[in-house]
């Protein structure tokens, strides 16, 4: 299995430096991955140093919330596009869904899509915050919202395990054989964890710790 060619090699640290997203673009090419996913700030610098390779620009937007205006989320992502994203990460709001007001949830998504067009959007659904049934839900949502992955989890709620085994699983009962695919991220550190997220229905992998996977 070509595992490098199912990771987003990403660095989305409040701290992270322009030598580090150099690096990190480095090492993607080294490494042949997928892509990179970065913050909307960082896509203009990404896209210069990745020019002339195969390596996707994927930016988040309403990151880590999600809990910021459907509006700013399509400027955000209208944005990162005119400066070179391939893929929006977008994160979905976590409060609508849970309060039921799944109009609100899915004309969130609708929103960014929009400002997408041909571009593919994926929603993080942050399953750590989210019961069963709300995981089914969100995945419900997305299907009727022209979003084209639903991701697991940003890593950034506090004590979280991130992508879960368990959940992919989830996800996929409701996503297979749709339009809709799975990216799992957050927690990614071993390539056993890996090749058990692909197994359980994930075609991309974001991770901070590609290098790792691949070199082991």
């Amino acid at each position: 299995m070509e595992l490098n060619k199912y990771i987003e090699h990403t660095l989305l640290k409040q701290d992270a430096t322009k030598q580090d997203l150099i690096k990190l673009c480095d090492e993607a090419k080294q490494y042949n991955f997928l892509g990179v996913c970065v913050n909307s700030s960082n896509v203009k610098l990404v896209k210069e140093q990745l020019k002339n390779s195969s390596v996707k620009v994927v930016s988040v937007v309403g990151f880590p919330l999600g809990a910021c205006l459907s509006e700013v989320k399509a400027f955000e992502a209208e944005k990162a596009i005119k400066f070179g994203a391939d893929e929006i990460d977008m994160v979905i709001n976590v409060q609508s869904l849970k309060d039921k007001d799944y109009e609100y949830t899915l004309e969130d998504i609708k929103t960014v899509k929009h400002s997408c067009g041909e571009i593919p959007l994926k929603v993080i659904i942050e399953t750590d915050l989210l019961t069963t049934d709300e995981i089914k839900k969100a995945c419900e949502i997305i299907l009727k919202s022209g979003a084209d992955f639903a991701k697991t989890s940003t890593g950034f709620v506090k004590n979280g395990l991130g992508a879960k085994i368990e959940d992919v699983k989830l996800m996929n009962d409701i996503l297979k054989n749709t339009n809709v695919k799975i990216k799992a991220s957050g927690g990614i550190k071993t390539r056993e964890q890996a090749l058990q997220l692909i197994e359980a229905g994930a075609i991309r992998l974001g991770t901070s710790s590609g290098v790792n996977l691949v070199k082991t």
